[in-house]
């Protein structure tokens, strides 16, 4: 593995996949209410649409969170190993206090957010120490750290499916034991970097500017954009599609797969870019889901076998590209503001995510979902020609 993504030659062999196993237990809590939403529904009387609203409360917590260790540079000038561990601990914390207070939606929701606030610490600062140690192989590294980030994400839905005669908490509670383990892990088995570059600490504001006056960041940021719109939301209408066909423990294993299934997409992703670059290693996997929305109407009617095999290829090509808006836009960003650019590339996409998780989730309640699921197949569709400049080959001059 650490060869595939050019470690350092002061790198261990291990380090690599103990960031990894740590990133994906670290982020474990992110969707540890998905997973028990029909067990809170029943409880609680809660309506349908509460999954989107508690999601959305995540996601904004990480917009805000995201934002504070980026304007206090705190990976920057802490030890990130340090900060992760504290985070994972703090995140475990925040999903054992959602786990005494749900029977209020309030208390739910500020623990949810106050979860996201922290999430902020695990899934940026492991990119961040990936790149101290793996400088050669930056696209490649992502891919293996989104993948992870994905598994993490999937894990709850797995720990429900082998836990289903366990009362909801004992979820929650696993969930939180997982979280606080990654963070020792890492803190134990990942030492600081020897010689770590110097960083300008907070954001280079001026530098900002290049999201919209330079074409090329512009590109990659809005293909993100585009991407965002669509991939929290599919992630959310997963269990809402299964349930036309699925319940119980098989519902929340064939979730893990296909949401676990984004693993394979960012790790093969993160292989092919050198070969094809990661403007056109995204694009292809944008099309791909955006095709996969489009056929919704056809294989949501479709035979079981059709019918999981479109779910698990979506599930693949919808995280899939995710990397490599990162890696792009690091490698156009001005090297002085490239951890600003990405921190309010990051937040923006997630505040975009949140809209299209409430507007699709309200609408799923009204309108069939054969009828609204190919909607989403506009953002891969904005997010496909704002990237044109990057992936479409170089018109030839005449001489």
């Amino acid at each position: 593995m650490t060869r595939s993504v050019d470690a350092s030659p002061r790198a261990p062999a291990h380090l690599l996949p103990v960031i990894v196993l740590a990133q994906c237990a670290g982020s474990s809590p992110w969707f540890a209410v998905n997973a028990v939403m029909p067990d809170l529904q029943q409880a609680f009387g809660w309506p349908a649409q509460s999954v989107g609203t508690l999601t959305s409360a995540v996601q904004l917590g990480f917009i805000a969170g995201s934002l504070v260790f980026a304007v206090l540079a705190l990976a920057d000038r802490h030890s990130p190993r340090g900060l992760f561990l504290l985070c994972s601990l703090a995140g475990a914390a925040c999903t054992v206090g959602a786990a005494w207070s749900a029977g209020s939606m309030p208390a739910m929701l500020a623990w949810r957010a106050a979860t996201g606030f922290f999430l902020a610490g695990i899934y940026p600062v492991g990119m961040k120490i990936a790149s101290l140690w793996f400088p050669g192989g930056l696209g490649s590294a992502l891919g293996w750290l989104v993948g992870a980030l994905v598994l993490g994400s999937a894990s709850p839905h797995a720990l429900r499916a082998l836990g289903m005669h366990w009362p909801w908490t004992q979820v929650f509670l696993v969930v939180a034991a997982v979280a606080a383990l990654a963070g020792l892990l890492l803190y134990w088995w990942v030492p600081e970097p020897p010689h770590a570059p110097a960083r300008a600490v907070g954001l280079q504001f001026d530098a900002l500017a290049s999201l919209w006056r330079d074409a090329r960041v512009r590109a990659s940021v809005l293909g993100y954009f585009g991407h965002m719109v669509e991939l929290y939301t599919m992630w959310v209408l997963v269990p809402a599609i299964l349930a036309t066909r699925l319940g119980g423990a098989a519902l929340s294993w064939v979730a893990f797969a296909v949401l676990g299934a984004g693993v394979a997409g960012c790790v093969a992703g993160g292989l092919q870019v050198r070969r094809f670059g990661s403007a056109r290693v995204a694009a292809a996997q944008l099309a791909a889901s955006g095709l996969c929305c489009l056929a919704a109407p056809w294989a949501l009617q479709a035979p079981a076998v059709v019918f999981y095999g479109w779910l698990l290829l979506w599930g693949i090509t919808v995280v899939g590209d995710s990397p490599q808006y990162s890696a792009l836009t690091a490698q156009n960003a001005p090297r002085q503001a490239v951890g600003s650019v990405l921190t309010l590339t990051n937040s923006l996409g997630f505040a975009i995510s949140i809209v299209s998780i409430e507007l699709f989730v309200r609408l799923s309640q009204q309108v069939p979902l054969a009828s609204l699921l190919p909607w989403l197949a506009l953002g891969p569709l904005f997010g496909l020609v704002a990237l044109a400049p990057l992936w479409r080959p170089a018109p030839v001059r005449a001489v």
